[in-house]
């Protein structure tokens, strides 16, 4: 059969390859080495490990460096019997542990090229350094969604570092918490999580220029960037002159590329003070009783993203005296709190939240803070604790306050510690607050009014039902303070358990949620739902917002 002149030379390559790989495995297996094939085997390349072996040393020693991985530097070489390899084997081994592999020369050639994104270390450091007046005038520029989507399409600078600092000073203007990048069939979309939900900036970016941006995130995050088809997570900095924003990245592999979260951890969106977050005046008064005693566990339950981590921050914040201990363990630090001993996670060395709360309590705490709680011994530890003299917060992923309960049952936690350890649970949402600017009064009808009516006469004897004697009900209009969004910021809604005696008794006896909430009623609990209703009576949020979040309104 007639074979084209491409053919022939196609069919010639692939046998030239194979030979050089059968060549590359003999010379490991004479050097009792392992051999590596960089190219089918998509070896991981990592910035941090070529940046310790300049480009031309390398290839001269004809040796590549690989990764650094829990301590151990993976290099690959052509044949360590070389005089330049052995010499530069010799000079890294004095200062790593090196593991070598055994490539051919054009896998090797294959990792070179990944030194074009290897530039000076101040370029990239894992800092973004944004010019404050930039950001000053982007933030000028930037009022809405609208005219950052038009400073994109506008954009034409050669410079792909300019789009990524478009980007985060449009995220930073329009107070958002979260950017994603998002890989379509013919181009990228970038996204704002603003105030709890997700908006399209700009879904224009052709696949070259959005693949560019991932790439120099990667590089920001110290990620892998030969790497395109695993999970990867890693941080970077936005240094600005009066605070540094903390930046976690998130990249996982998707059908046409690699989708990228970042999430913006600024410390001036952090409301700290526990009396900015929300509270009722009745709750903030259990709230305040409960975190003044010596010991207890107090949980804070709700889906991520409900801040709940936040309100537990306050609590620190409240409870913090010079001559108490207090030590965290988090995963991971999202905010740095003075006077404050914290500690993150990190399985791979084995310090998980069971094994950092056994440390942590040999190191003589008052005050414990446990990211959350995943498992039985985490759980176990925790209540553990708190019966011996210990005040413990933590976190819990359910639905509502009474489902922490069943939820610590499910993890088998003994019901005999449970009941005596557990102080209060708190669930908590966000909801979007009105723009004060542009909210507009909306008259209820004469049925609405009757149901609200009903609902301040059934509210428990300690809710204060002055502040609702005159309300009026508005909702969302937009304008340009709020980015034609009619929401601008978010506070909580909240409801308390407290576990008092007949909850004590209760739980002995492995009650249902269903028992265990009627329990509740009878206790005064008022709901996320019923303290969501007070916050639009209140001229706080809208009916629609509440009922987003905690389901149908039962007025």
């Amino acid at each position: 059969m007639f074979q084209s002149k491409k053919d022939i030379e196609e069919t010639l390559w692939k046998q030239k390859r194979t030979a050089e790989e059968e060549d590359a495995k003999r010379r490991a297996e004479k050097n009792g080495l392992p051999y590596l094939d960089l190219i089918s085997s998509k070896a991981p390349t990592e910035i941090k490990a070529m940046e310790l072996v300049p480009e031309g040393e390398a290839r001269k020693a004809l040796l590549a460096p690989l990764q650094i991985v829990r301590g151990k530097f993976m290099v690959s070489v052509f044949d360590p019997h070389l005089k330049e390899t052995s010499a530069l084997l010799e000079k890294l081994r004095a200062s790593h542990d090196v593991t070598a592999y055994v490539s051919s020369l054009t896998s090797l050639n294959h990792a070179w090229s990944y030194y074009k994104y290897v530039v000076p270390e101040k370029e990239i450091s894992g800092k973004v350094e944004i010019n404050e007046r930039t950001l000053r005038e982007l933030k000028e520029k930037i009022k809405s969604l609208e005219d950052l989507s038009k400073l994109l399409a506008g954009f034409s600078s050669p410079y792909l570092s300019q789009i990524l600092e478009i980007i985060l000073s449009g995220a930073l203007a329009l107070g958002a918490s979260d950017i994603h990048l998002e890989s379509a069939e013919t181009s990228g979309i970038f996204r704002l999580r603003i105030d709890g939900l997700l908006h399209t900036a700009y879904d224009q970016f052709n696949t070259v220029t959005y693949k560019s941006i991932v790439t120099r995130i990667k590089l920001l995050s110290r990620l892998k960037i030969n790497i395109t088809d695993e999970a990867q997570d890693g941080r970077f900095t936005i240094g600005l002159i009066d605070r540094s924003i903390e930046i976690r990245t998130s990249i996982i592999p998707s059908d046409y590329g690699e989708t990228v979260v970042l999430r913006l951890l600024d410390p001036t969106s952090l409301k700290v003070n526990l009396e900015e977050l929300g509270w009722r005046p009745d709750d903030l008064k259990i709230v305040e009783g409960e975190i003044k005693k010596p010991n207890g566990l107090i949980l804070n339950t709700g889906p991520t993203g409900s801040g709940k981590t936040t309100t537990l921050y306050a609590f620190l914040r409240k409870v913090f005296k010079p001559e108490i201990k207090i030590i965290t363990v988090e995963d991971p630090i999202e905010y740095h709190l003075p006077g404050i001993s914290q500690t993150q996670i990190n399985p791979d060395a084995g310090y998980t939240f069971a094994s950092g709360l056994r440390s942590i309590l040999r190191q003589d705490p008052n005050i414990i803070l446990v990211g959350e709680i995943r498992d039985k011994e985490t759980a176990e530890i925790s209540l553990n604790a708190a019966l011996t003299g210990h005040l413990v917060f933590s976190t819990l992923h359910t639905n509502d306050a009474v489902g922490a309960i069943p939820r610590l049952v499910d993890l088998q936690v003994p019901v005999n510690i449970l009941g005596p350890a557990l102080s209060l649970v708190i669930a908590q949402r966000l909801v979007r607050v009105l723009c004060v600017r542009c909210k507009a009064e909306t008259k209820p009808a004469e049925d609405l009014k009757n149901k609200i009516g009903g609902f301040l006469k059934n509210l428990p004897e300690r809710v204060d039902r002055s502040p609702y004697r005159d309300y009026k009900i508005y909702e969302a209009r937009g304008c340009d303070a709020c980015g034609h969004l009619g929401y601008k910021g978010r506070i909580s809604i909240f409801e308390l358990f407290a576990i008092d005696e007949n909850i004590e008794e209760a739980i002995y006896k492995n009650p249902t949620e269903i028992e265990l909430k009627d329990l509740a009623k009878k206790q005064g609990m008022v709901t996320m739902q019923e303290d969501g209703i007070l916050k639009v009576l209140g001229g706080v949020t809208s009916f629609a917002e509440v009922e987003r979040l905690t389901g149908t309104l039962d007025l």
